[in-house]
Protein backbone atom coordinates (compact mmCIF):
# COMPACT_ATOMS: atom_id res chain seq x y z
CA UNK A 1 0.00 0.00 0.00
CA UNK A 2 1.62 3.51 -1.37
CA UNK A 3 1.48 6.89 0.53
CA UNK A 4 0.88 10.11 -1.03
CA UNK A 5 4.07 11.02 -2.22
CA UNK A 6 5.53 7.70 -3.11
CA UNK A 7 4.60 7.61 -6.81
CA UNK A 8 7.44 6.07 -8.78
CA UNK A 9 5.60 5.21 -11.95
CA UNK A 10 3.68 7.54 -14.69
CA UNK A 11 0.62 5.45 -13.03
CA UNK A 12 1.15 6.20 -9.89
CA UNK A 13 1.33 9.70 -10.07
CA UNK A 14 -1.90 9.68 -11.88
CA UNK A 15 -3.68 8.16 -9.37
CA UNK A 16 -1.91 10.77 -6.85
CA UNK A 17 -3.00 13.74 -8.98
CA UNK A 18 -6.53 12.33 -8.46
CA UNK A 19 -6.88 11.59 -4.96
CA UNK A 20 -5.25 15.10 -4.46
CA UNK A 21 -8.17 16.55 -6.58
CA UNK A 22 -10.64 15.41 -4.10
CA UNK A 23 -11.62 17.82 -2.04
CA UNK A 24 -13.44 15.89 1.11
CA UNK A 25 -10.12 13.55 1.13
CA UNK A 26 -7.88 16.41 2.07
CA UNK A 27 -5.95 16.10 5.15
CA UNK A 28 -6.05 12.66 5.67
CA UNK A 29 -3.70 9.57 5.71
CA UNK A 30 -4.53 8.04 2.45
CA UNK A 31 -3.25 4.81 1.03
CA UNK A 32 -3.50 2.85 -2.54
CA UNK A 33 -2.53 0.38 -4.69
CA UNK A 34 -3.42 -1.05 -7.74
CA UNK A 35 -6.35 -3.66 -8.20
CA UNK A 36 -5.92 -6.16 -11.63
CA UNK A 37 -7.92 -7.12 -14.44
CA UNK A 38 -9.08 -4.32 -16.28
CA UNK A 39 -7.81 -4.18 -20.20
CA UNK A 40 -8.68 -0.49 -20.60
CA UNK A 41 -8.15 1.78 -17.46
CA UNK A 42 -6.10 1.45 -14.44
CA UNK A 43 -7.79 0.55 -11.20
CA UNK A 44 -6.94 1.25 -7.80
CA UNK A 45 -8.39 0.59 -4.23
CA UNK A 46 -7.57 3.74 -1.82
CA UNK A 47 -8.43 4.00 1.95
CA UNK A 48 -8.66 7.06 3.08
CA UNK A 49 -8.58 7.63 6.63
CA UNK A 50 -12.17 8.25 8.40
CA UNK A 51 -13.90 7.92 5.31
CA UNK A 52 -13.85 4.23 3.88
CA UNK A 53 -12.19 2.31 1.23
CA UNK A 54 -12.85 3.82 -2.87
CA UNK A 55 -12.64 2.11 -6.33
CA UNK A 56 -10.80 4.63 -8.29
CA UNK A 57 -11.13 3.88 -12.42
CA UNK A 58 -8.19 5.91 -14.17
CA UNK A 59 -9.38 6.08 -18.11
CA UNK A 60 -6.68 4.39 -20.35
CA UNK A 61 -4.89 6.11 -23.51
CA UNK A 62 -7.19 6.09 -26.14
CA UNK A 63 -10.41 5.01 -24.38
CA UNK A 64 -12.16 8.43 -25.10
CA UNK A 65 -12.43 7.13 -28.88
CA UNK A 66 -15.26 4.69 -27.65
CA UNK A 67 -16.47 5.68 -24.08
CA UNK A 68 -18.70 8.11 -23.28
CA UNK A 69 -18.00 8.70 -19.42
CA UNK A 70 -21.28 10.94 -18.73
CA UNK A 71 -23.23 7.80 -19.83
CA UNK A 72 -20.83 5.47 -18.13
CA UNK A 73 -21.81 7.49 -14.97
CA UNK A 74 -25.42 7.61 -15.52
CA UNK A 75 -25.38 3.87 -15.84
CA UNK A 76 -23.82 3.15 -13.01
CA UNK A 77 -26.13 5.77 -10.97
CA UNK A 78 -29.26 3.52 -12.37
CA UNK A 79 -27.74 -0.15 -11.60
CA UNK A 80 -27.27 1.73 -8.00
CA UNK A 81 -30.48 2.67 -7.51
CA UNK A 82 -32.02 -0.47 -8.60
CA UNK A 83 -29.70 -1.92 -6.09
CA UNK A 84 -27.60 -3.98 -8.29
CA UNK A 85 -24.46 -1.83 -8.61
CA UNK A 86 -22.32 -0.49 -6.11
CA UNK A 87 -22.57 3.56 -4.28
CA UNK A 88 -21.23 5.74 -6.55
CA UNK A 89 -19.29 9.22 -5.91
CA UNK A 90 -19.15 11.86 -8.77
CA UNK A 91 -15.96 14.01 -7.24
CA UNK A 92 -14.12 13.78 -10.46
CA UNK A 93 -16.87 12.88 -12.62
CA UNK A 94 -15.39 16.10 -14.65
CA UNK A 95 -12.47 14.67 -15.93
CA UNK A 96 -13.78 11.15 -16.45
CA UNK A 97 -12.15 9.55 -13.35
CA UNK A 98 -14.89 6.73 -11.82
CA UNK A 99 -15.05 6.45 -8.13
CA UNK A 100 -17.51 3.93 -6.10
CA UNK A 101 -17.35 2.02 -2.86
CA UNK A 102 -15.10 -0.64 -2.43
CA UNK A 103 -16.91 -3.88 -1.88
CA UNK A 104 -15.12 -6.14 0.05
CA UNK A 105 -18.17 -8.21 0.95
CA UNK A 106 -17.94 -9.24 -2.85
CA UNK A 107 -15.27 -11.08 -4.93
CA UNK A 108 -15.02 -11.07 -8.77
CA UNK A 109 -16.97 -13.89 -10.13
CA UNK A 110 -15.21 -16.33 -12.74
CA UNK A 111 -16.18 -18.17 -15.73
CA UNK A 112 -16.67 -21.29 -13.57
CA UNK A 113 -19.19 -19.79 -11.56
CA UNK A 114 -21.25 -20.05 -14.34
CA UNK A 115 -21.34 -23.33 -14.59
CA UNK A 116 -23.76 -23.37 -11.45
CA UNK A 117 -27.35 -22.99 -12.64
CA UNK A 118 -28.93 -20.78 -9.79
CA UNK A 119 -25.48 -18.12 -10.41
CA UNK A 120 -26.87 -18.09 -14.10
CA UNK A 121 -30.29 -17.61 -13.15
CA UNK A 122 -29.07 -14.46 -10.26
CA UNK A 123 -27.35 -13.03 -13.45
CA UNK A 124 -30.72 -13.13 -15.73
CA UNK A 125 -32.71 -11.74 -12.38
CA UNK A 126 -30.55 -8.70 -12.53
CA UNK A 127 -30.34 -7.86 -16.55
CA UNK A 128 -34.15 -7.79 -16.73
CA UNK A 129 -33.71 -5.08 -13.60
CA UNK A 130 -31.46 -3.24 -16.10
CA UNK A 131 -33.09 -3.99 -19.23
CA UNK A 132 -36.80 -2.64 -17.34
CA UNK A 133 -35.31 0.64 -16.01
CA UNK A 134 -35.50 4.45 -17.97
CA UNK A 135 -33.78 4.29 -21.08
CA UNK A 136 -29.80 5.60 -20.79
CA UNK A 137 -28.85 9.06 -22.26
CA UNK A 138 -27.39 7.26 -25.66
CA UNK A 139 -28.79 4.63 -27.87
CA UNK A 140 -25.82 2.73 -28.96
CA UNK A 141 -26.59 -0.71 -30.91
CA UNK A 142 -23.86 -3.35 -31.67
CA UNK A 143 -24.03 -2.08 -35.13
CA UNK A 144 -22.91 1.69 -33.90
CA UNK A 145 -20.45 0.18 -32.44
CA UNK A 146 -19.22 -1.99 -35.16
CA UNK A 147 -19.35 0.56 -37.44
CA UNK A 148 -17.32 3.03 -34.76
CA UNK A 149 -14.63 0.60 -34.61
CA UNK A 150 -13.70 -0.27 -38.36
CA UNK A 151 -13.77 3.69 -38.86
CA UNK A 152 -11.20 3.89 -36.37
CA UNK A 153 -9.15 0.89 -37.24
CA UNK A 154 -9.25 2.64 -41.09
CA UNK A 155 -7.95 6.28 -39.47
CA UNK A 156 -5.35 4.07 -37.65
CA UNK A 157 -4.16 1.96 -39.84
CA UNK A 158 -5.02 -1.10 -38.03
CA UNK A 159 -4.62 -4.66 -38.57
CA UNK A 160 -7.42 -6.71 -40.04
CA UNK A 161 -7.54 -10.31 -41.38
CA UNK A 162 -7.37 -11.29 -44.73
CA UNK A 163 -11.10 -12.47 -45.13
CA UNK A 164 -12.22 -8.83 -43.83
CA UNK A 165 -14.33 -8.15 -47.01
CA UNK A 166 -15.93 -11.67 -46.67
CA UNK A 167 -16.39 -11.05 -42.87
CA UNK A 168 -18.18 -7.42 -43.37
CA UNK A 169 -20.65 -8.55 -46.15
CA UNK A 170 -21.25 -11.37 -43.51
CA UNK A 171 -22.00 -8.74 -41.07
CA UNK A 172 -23.99 -6.36 -43.55
CA UNK A 173 -26.22 -9.53 -43.60
CA UNK A 174 -27.04 -10.08 -40.47
CA UNK A 175 -27.48 -6.04 -39.75
CA UNK A 176 -30.11 -6.07 -42.81
CA UNK A 177 -31.68 -8.93 -41.31
CA UNK A 178 -32.08 -8.20 -37.65
CA UNK A 179 -32.80 -4.27 -38.30
CA UNK A 180 -35.81 -5.34 -40.41
CA UNK A 181 -37.04 -7.85 -37.85
CA UNK A 182 -36.49 -4.84 -35.55
CA UNK A 183 -35.07 -4.01 -32.09
CA UNK A 184 -36.40 -3.97 -28.70
CA UNK A 185 -34.09 -1.43 -27.46
CA UNK A 186 -33.39 -1.19 -23.48
CA UNK A 187 -30.75 -0.39 -21.30
CA UNK A 188 -28.16 -2.55 -21.72
CA UNK A 189 -24.87 -3.84 -20.22
CA UNK A 190 -22.97 -5.06 -22.95
CA UNK A 191 -19.83 -5.85 -21.46
CA UNK A 192 -20.02 -9.19 -19.47
CA UNK A 193 -16.26 -9.88 -18.78
CA UNK A 194 -16.49 -12.38 -15.53
CA UNK A 195 -14.88 -9.85 -13.20
CA UNK A 196 -17.43 -7.28 -13.93
CA UNK A 197 -20.08 -9.38 -11.86
CA UNK A 198 -19.65 -9.62 -8.20
CA UNK A 199 -20.84 -11.86 -6.24
CA UNK A 200 -21.74 -11.57 -2.56
CA UNK A 201 -21.87 -14.57 -0.01
CA UNK A 202 -25.91 -14.42 -0.21
CA UNK A 203 -25.66 -15.67 -4.03
CA UNK A 204 -26.78 -11.82 -5.39
CA UNK A 205 -24.63 -10.14 -7.66
CA UNK A 206 -23.70 -6.53 -8.34
CA UNK A 207 -22.69 -5.33 -12.03
CA UNK A 208 -19.66 -3.04 -11.84
CA UNK A 209 -18.02 -1.03 -15.30
CA UNK A 210 -20.66 0.32 -17.25
CA UNK A 211 -18.42 1.99 -19.71
CA UNK A 212 -19.86 0.28 -22.69
CA UNK A 213 -23.66 0.79 -21.17
CA UNK A 214 -26.24 1.79 -23.83
CA UNK A 215 -29.65 1.44 -25.55
CA UNK A 216 -29.07 -1.57 -27.28
CA UNK A 217 -31.44 -4.70 -28.30
CA UNK A 218 -32.59 -6.60 -25.83
CA UNK A 219 -31.13 -9.73 -26.54
CA UNK A 220 -27.49 -8.56 -26.69
CA UNK A 221 -26.30 -9.32 -23.36
CA UNK A 222 -27.59 -12.61 -22.83
CA UNK A 223 -25.80 -13.37 -26.63
CA UNK A 224 -22.37 -11.61 -25.32
CA UNK A 225 -22.67 -12.97 -22.18
CA UNK A 226 -23.37 -16.26 -23.43
CA UNK A 227 -20.40 -15.91 -25.62
CA UNK A 228 -18.21 -14.86 -22.86
CA UNK A 229 -18.73 -18.05 -20.59
CA UNK A 230 -18.50 -20.32 -24.04
CA UNK A 231 -22.04 -21.63 -22.86
CA UNK A 232 -23.53 -24.84 -24.70
CA UNK A 233 -26.56 -24.29 -26.79
CA UNK A 234 -28.74 -26.37 -24.36
CA UNK A 235 -27.52 -23.48 -21.31
CA UNK A 236 -28.60 -20.43 -24.19
CA UNK A 237 -31.85 -22.36 -24.76
CA UNK A 238 -32.10 -22.22 -20.52
CA UNK A 239 -31.71 -18.90 -20.59
CA UNK A 240 -33.79 -17.88 -22.99
CA UNK A 241 -36.51 -19.52 -21.72
CA UNK A 242 -36.07 -18.29 -18.25
CA UNK A 243 -35.43 -14.56 -19.09
CA UNK A 244 -38.46 -14.69 -21.89
CA UNK A 245 -40.67 -17.64 -20.54
CA UNK A 246 -40.00 -19.71 -23.43
CA UNK A 247 -37.88 -20.60 -26.12
CA UNK A 248 -38.54 -20.34 -29.39
CA UNK A 249 -36.65 -20.89 -32.38
CA UNK A 250 -36.29 -17.35 -33.93
CA UNK A 251 -35.74 -16.17 -29.89
CA UNK A 252 -32.43 -18.58 -30.24
CA UNK A 253 -31.73 -17.27 -33.71
CA UNK A 254 -31.50 -13.97 -32.21
CA UNK A 255 -28.96 -14.61 -29.70
CA UNK A 256 -26.79 -16.59 -32.25
CA UNK A 257 -26.53 -13.99 -34.48
CA UNK A 258 -25.67 -11.53 -31.80
CA UNK A 259 -23.34 -13.74 -30.68
CA UNK A 260 -21.38 -13.66 -34.16
CA UNK A 261 -22.04 -9.74 -34.13
CA UNK A 262 -20.31 -9.14 -30.28
CA UNK A 263 -17.44 -11.34 -31.50
CA UNK A 264 -17.01 -8.79 -34.57
CA UNK A 265 -17.51 -5.67 -32.50
CA UNK A 266 -14.64 -6.77 -29.98
CA UNK A 267 -12.34 -8.49 -31.97
CA UNK A 268 -12.56 -4.99 -34.30
CA UNK A 269 -12.24 -2.92 -30.84
CA UNK A 270 -8.87 -4.83 -30.35
CA UNK A 271 -7.62 -3.95 -33.63
CA UNK A 272 -8.27 -0.30 -32.22
CA UNK A 273 -6.59 -0.78 -28.58
CA UNK A 274 -3.45 -2.61 -30.57
CA UNK A 275 -2.88 0.60 -32.25
CA UNK A 276 -3.51 3.40 -29.16
CA UNK A 277 -3.62 1.27 -25.89
CA UNK A 278 -0.48 1.65 -23.63
CA UNK A 279 -1.14 -1.13 -21.13
CA UNK A 280 0.43 -4.45 -20.81
CA UNK A 281 -1.73 -6.55 -22.90
CA UNK A 282 -1.89 -8.64 -26.13
CA UNK A 283 -4.84 -6.78 -27.62
CA UNK A 284 -3.80 -8.44 -31.33
CA UNK A 285 -3.67 -11.83 -30.14
CA UNK A 286 -7.19 -11.25 -28.19
CA UNK A 287 -8.92 -9.76 -31.52
CA UNK A 288 -7.47 -12.86 -34.25
CA UNK A 289 -9.54 -15.19 -31.54
CA UNK A 290 -12.71 -13.08 -31.48
CA UNK A 291 -12.61 -13.12 -35.54
CA UNK A 292 -11.83 -16.88 -35.19
CA UNK A 293 -15.46 -17.63 -32.78
CA UNK A 294 -17.32 -14.90 -35.17
CA UNK A 295 -16.54 -17.51 -38.09
CA UNK A 296 -16.88 -20.17 -36.28
CA UNK A 297 -20.67 -19.45 -35.92
CA UNK A 298 -21.06 -17.53 -39.44
CA UNK A 299 -19.77 -20.88 -40.88
CA UNK A 300 -22.39 -23.13 -38.80
CA UNK A 301 -24.89 -24.57 -41.57
CA UNK A 302 -27.87 -22.62 -39.90
CA UNK A 303 -26.47 -19.54 -40.15
CA UNK A 304 -28.73 -18.83 -43.23
CA UNK A 305 -32.00 -20.38 -41.35
CA UNK A 306 -30.86 -18.07 -38.25
CA UNK A 307 -30.80 -14.90 -40.64
CA UNK A 308 -33.97 -15.73 -42.00
CA UNK A 309 -35.89 -16.81 -38.45
CA UNK A 310 -35.07 -13.52 -37.37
Amino acid sequence: MNRLGMASTEAERDIEAAIAAVRPWHGRQIGYRPVLGGISNTNWRVEVEGYGVYFVKIPGRGTEMFIDRNVAAAAGRQAEMLGIGPCTFDHLADRGIEITEFLDDCRPSTNRDFADSGVRAEVVRVYRLLHEAPLLPLTKTVFDMIDEHKRQVAELGGAVPADFTWLDRQYAMARSAMEAAGLDLVPSFNDPMPGNFLMRGDGSILLIDFEYASNNDRMYDLAIWSGEMFFSEPVERELIEIYYGRCTEQLYARLAVHKALADIKWSTWAMVQNRVSALDFDFYKYGIWKYMRARSIIQDTRWPAFLKAL
